[in-house]
């Protein structure tokens, strides 16, 4: 173990010898970026090309961003977190729930009924809140930015769900710890694994639905593989997802002051208002390939919705008090969040 220690330390400092080296002589910095979605993913094709692009302009060519999707690089999507804190590659985009227990503070915004309808709110929530409340759990990486899907909505292979105990004895389909708690709360058994494996999971109904969001309906295909797509009243969903673009630390420090403007003027505000946007329109867009190909979507009533939040309102407090063993004020947290999205929910 210590010899793996040292060659990694070694690797680290001759990645950022090298870093140093092409930036005194001028000469073009490649980093590489790791994640898990194929090439034609929403996620891929709408955010995080288009970001490396504005990063590559913004720095003068002396960036250059290599994405690898669909982990070309190697290994399994929970082991992202780690290839870029250990430095075998320089970023990773990834699922935070994937790694159970290393960002229990940001879990607070995937909670039933914390994060409700709105992407680019609780964008805005996770970056008020990063440096005051969520920092410490991403020692390691630089985080360029952190963000959320449109939110977890019920895919269903052939039953329809209206109420909660529709997913009695079910076997759902979740990538989070808090999300597997929901599951249990609604009588299920819930079934973790990484998006990518979702569609087999489906046809084999080794599943039978899931609880994912709308935009990777086109990619995985699902509309072919599913009947019924449910949400709550104006699009209310059951939680969400966090994720996060980050770069390894050390590497970070090697960059030039005007390299790093680059990612930080190109990962603010401004870029996760668009990223929430990016996400509400592909939800929109994946949806509508799915009624377009027969499936029925199905809107809950708010006396249905109402029941779903009575199961899974204890849930949070549930989190509340397993945190507290971390030393974390999950009261607050959720608090706080709750605050700030719904500040950003009423801005235009």
């Amino acid at each position: 173990m210590k010899a793996i220690r040292t060659t990694l330390q070694s690797a680290l400092v001759g990645a950022a010898l090298a870093a140093l080296s092409s930036s005194a002589s001028g000469e073009t910095i490649t980093l590489k970026l790791h994640h898990l979605l194929g090439p034609k993913a929403p996620a891929h094709t709408k955010m995080l090309v288009p970001w490396a692009q504005r990063v590559e302009k913004s720095s003068g060519g002396k960036i250059k961003i290599d994405i690898y999707p669909s982990m070309s690089l190697g290994g399994k999507p929970p082991q992202l977190i780690n290839q870029v804190r250990d430095g075998v590659v320089d970023l990773i985009w990834t699922v935070n729930g994937y790694t159970p227990g290393l960002f229990p503070r940001s879990e607070a915004f995937e909670l039933p009924f914390v994060h409700t309808n709105n992407p680019t709110a609780t964008n805005l929530a996770l970056r008020d809140m990063y440096d005051q409340y969520l920092a410490p759990e991403y020692a390691g990486v630089k985080v360029m930015f952190l963000h959320v899907h449109a939110g977890q909505a019920i895919h269903m292979v052939d039953k329809l769900v209206r109420m909660p105990d529709d997913l009695k004895g079910l076997k759902m389909r979740i990538p989070t710890r808090t999300g597997a708690w929901l599951i249990e709360a609604l009588g299920a058994a819930p079934v973790g694994m990484p998006v990518p494996d979702l569609p087999q999971a489906l046809s084999k109904k080794v599943v039978d639905g899931a609880f994912i969001p709308w935009e990777i309906i086109p990619p995985l295909k699902l509309q072919d593989m599913t009947r019924y797509q449910i949400e709550g009243p104006g699009m209310m969903r059951f939680g969400t997802t966090t994720f996060q673009v980050s770069m390894n630390a050390a590497r970070w420090k090697t960059l030039p002051a005007d390299v790093q403007k680059a990612f930080v003027d190109n990962s603010g505000e401004k870029w996760v208002r668009e990223v929430g946007k990016i996400w509400r329109d592909s939800d929109d867009a994946g949806i509508a390939i799915a009624v377009k190909s027969g499936n029925q979507h199905i809107t809950l009533t708010p006396t249905e919705m109402n029941a779903f939040r009575a199961k899974l309102d204890p849930v949070v407090q549930r989190w509340i008090d397993e945190v507290k063993s971390k030393n974390i004020d999950g009261e607050a947290l959720v608090k706080k969040a709750r605050q700030q999205i719904a500040k950003h929910s009423l801005e235009k």
